[in-house]
């Protein structure tokens, strides 16, 4: 059913992105660069994160990590990571497969900044063996997401 929502998002909003379904699993984003032959940085993780009330998704390079110190500053807020379940209820996407389309409930989606290092990056599509290849800023465009700089990339990590 998640699959089917980000279909109908991508149907909608941009007819021209196949949906990639592979046959292994691209739950992790070392499952993910390999399965689709390319560097971790390019799969586009999407985190669901609470600060203070609110509910944020974030998309961010598979090999960022989160900094706290970013994080607060951006968000005026302490970040506490969502647990699976209300991952689940608030995307309609199972963790290993979330991303900002199609979304059961709407969300707020920013796009960190460690995503401009590609071309082309891969963001799940619902399923926990589906993605879809695009530009950073297409990403950000269809999902109406905030730039932001939140994130260690590995060379200052």
């Amino acid at each position: 059913m998640s699959l089917d929502t980000v279909r109908l998002f991508l149907a909608e909003h941009a007819p021209d992105i196949e949906i990639l379904e592979l046959e292994t699993s691209t739950a992790t984003v070392a499952e993910a660069a390999e399965a689709h032959g390319v560097a971790p940085g390019q799969i586009a993780k999407t985190l669901a994160f609470r600060i203070g009330e609110r509910q944020v998704l974030i998309v961010a390079g598979g090999d960022a990590r989160f900094d706290n110190r970013k994080m607060r500053d951006t968000f005026q807020g302490k970040a506490k990571m969502l647990d699976a379940e209300t991952v689940l209820a608030l995307t309609g996407h199972p963790v290993g497969g979330v991303c900002p389309f199609g979304l059961a409930t709407p969300m707020p989606v920013y796009c960190d900044a460690s995503l401009r290092a590609h071309d082309e990056v891969l963001p799940a599509a619902g399923a926990l063996n589906s993605a879809v290849r695009l530009a950073p800023s297409r990403l950000a465009e269809l999902v109406g997401a905030e730039w932001i700089d939140v994130c260690k990339t590995p060379e200052v990590a």
